[in-house]
């Protein structure tokens, strides 16, 4: 049913108020040159709901999507098997409350599972405290940034070469406003992480250091080593973190002297979704508690002393002065924590170590079988569920020949690094728990008689 709140009458007595004798004349300052007079060229007229279901189900069909074929895409979205039960749980009552908990009284659902979202991603990256999550992980990287920036006194990052070009792109543009001091070091095709050029990067200047683990090119960085240079220099570590699936083997950022974990906490309960909506994941030493953006929630006690929870601190500028405010984020990505929490909920420790010792399984079956093709190497042996193969080609072209074959066979590092012409050999290959041997063996035939061909 549509709602139109306004009668003729309402629109005329409107129109007269204001001076305007109808409602074009509110437009007479836009060119008649500039004015549609006319049906849109080449967009259809007006349809039935059935036929406009048909033809973009026919334009849907030309893509290739993720559960249709085998999948190896990762590069910072990765293709987990999500729970029936986590689309169940999160659609109860209990969650179903105000959009934002301002008022705890009608909000319990809400703000207890944003508690226990809290402790789960705490304790998953190693940090004492975790806030109530941030919009995804580039822009959690950037609010990281600005917090270093803030306890430092300092206005220069250095962004390792191995993290993901997207969250580098969004660090860039918004630093531009900032005036902060970015330097980027260049990404390198090289069996180790660039742990000697980051640190040969930090100097008395610099309030933070960004780098991603795993990397953008699946390599294990020395985060001990990292850390130790920049608290030398009374900087901050930042530590990205794109895949959390791999914290069921790896060791947690903050044992290893990260100051600060982001992250994008897409891989556990939120499917692909093309491209969003996904969640920040933001922790932190608890010394910095004052400095970190969005929310945090709560235990309390009622009048009557029952158990409840509330919002215990949000230093954003909806609250509190902005002058005073440590960011301007509007919300937290509530349904994305939620669906998170609940699927780490139903993991749980022993089961989200498993599902990483499956995730690295797989990706060793895939390195091995695609490393026996003519031409085709590992770039390093150091990798969680993600890795860089070396082709004997360019491999854009061999990504698009693989998916006329019907295999969405990794994400050519020339894409993610257009300008860095050494890099475009490179070809990021991810495996999750849902790739089969039988993937595997179509993905290798593939490649092969890709490779194959170029050569013949």
């Amino acid at each position: 049913m549509r709602y139109l709140p306004l009668t003729p009458a309402d629109r005329a007595s409107m129109l007269e108020t204001i001076g305007a004798g109808s409602v074009d004349e509110l437009f007479r300052d836009v060119p008649e040159a500039a004015r549609q007079s006319g049906p849109i060229a080449g967009l259809p007229m007006h349809a039935s709901e059935m036929a406009v279901e048909r033809h973009l189900s026919k334009l849907a069909a030309k893509n290739l999507n993720a559960g249709s074929a085998p999948f190896f895409l990762g590069a910072g979205a990765y293709r987990h098997h999500v729970p029936a039960s986590v689309d169940h749980l999160i659609q109860r009552g209990e969650f179903l409350t105000a959009y934002t908990p301002y008022q705890p009284e009608i909000a319990q659902g809400t703000l207890q599972v944003l508690f226990e979202f809290q402790t789960q991603v705490a304790r998953l990256f190693g940090t004492d405290i975790a806030n109530a999550s941030m919009y995804d992980g580039s822009t959690a990287c950037w609010e990281a940034i600005l917090m270093a920036a803030r306890i430092t006194r300092k206005g220069k990052a250095v962004l390792s070469g191995g993290l993901h070009p997207h969250y580098g792109e969004v660090v860039r543009t918004m630093a531009k406003f900032t005036k902060d001091d970015i330097a980027s070091l260049v990404p390198e095709l090289t069996a180790e992480a660039d742990d000697a050029a980051v640190i040969a990067a930090i100097d008395e200047a610099t309030s933070s250091v960004v780098v991603q683990y795993p990397d953008i090119m699946g390599r294990i960085p020395d985060l001990a080593a990292i850390a130790e240079a920049a608290h030398a220099k009374k900087a901050l570590l930042i530590v990205v973190v794109t895949e959390p699936v791999a914290l069921g083997l790896l060791e947690a950022p903050g044992h290893l002297g990260a100051d600060i974990v982001v992250g994008e906490g897409q891989s556990l309960g939120v499917g692909l979704q093309f491209g969003g909506p996904y969640l920040g994941l933001f922790g932190c030493s608890e010394k910095f508690v004052r400095q970190m953006p969005g929310r945090l929630c709560g235990e309390t006690v009622d009048a009557e002393g029952k158990r409840g929870f509330v919002l215990t601190l949000s230093t954003r500028e909806q609250h509190i002065r902005r002058e005073k405010a440590t960011s301007n984020i509007c919300t937290n990505s509530g349904l994305c924590a939620l669906a998170f929490s609940i699927h780490m909920s139903l993991l749980g420790g022993e089961g989200l170590a498993r599902l990483a010792a499956r995730n690295h399984d797989r990706m060793q079956a895939v390195v091995h079988r695609l490393t026996q093709i003519e031409g085709v190497t590992l770039l390093s042996d150091a990798y969680f569920n993600e890795a860089t193969l070396v082709l004997p080609r360019e491999a854009r072209e061999v990504v698009r020949d693989l998916a006329d074959r019907g295999v969405l066979g990794g994400v050519s590092l020339g894409r993610l690094f257009p300008e860095h012409g050494a890099l475009h050999n490179g070809l990021l290959v991810a495996a999750t728990e849902t790739v089969s041997d039988e993937d595997i063996e179509e993905f290798a035939t593939a490649l092969a008689a890709v490779l194959e061909g170029e050569r013949a």
